[in-house]
């Protein structure tokens, strides 16, 4: 297991996350803490979502069921990450916004995919 990739994968879901949180009403991110704490978050509930669903259902996936399970994802991180805040259409909105820039910047929302 390669550690410093993985630490940098998170470090840009972080930034990624911030600046979504920027840009997207309904999303938002206290601070960097709390957007590395929500990366880790994003990373875990996406492996616990594709371990009971499969690979097909997966958020790291593409297409519509890959977007609504990646905003699906994001509306429930909040619950356990105090310093963010998702609305629902927020939710919709960042995990489409994510969606266009993990096309560019692949971060750890896409990261088994990569590797499989």
């Amino acid at each position: 297991m390669n550690w410093i990739g993985t630490i940098v994968r998170f470090i840009v879901s972080a930034l990624v996350l911030m600046f979504v949180g920027f840009i997207v009403p309904g999303f938002a991110v206290a601070s960097f803490g709390w957007a590395l704490v929500a990366a880790v978050v994003i990373a875990l509930l996406g492996m616990v979502i594709e371990a009971i669903f499969g690979h097909h259902i997966s958020p790291y996936g593409r297409g519509v069921v890959g977007f609504i399970s990646g905003a699906v994802v994001l509306y429930i991180a909040q619950l356990f990450v105090p310093g963010m805040r998702v609305t629902i259409l927020g939710a919709l909105l960042a995990s489409l916004v994510i969606g266009i820039i993990d096309l560019f910047v692949p971060t750890e929302f896409r990261r088994s995919r990569l590797h499989d």
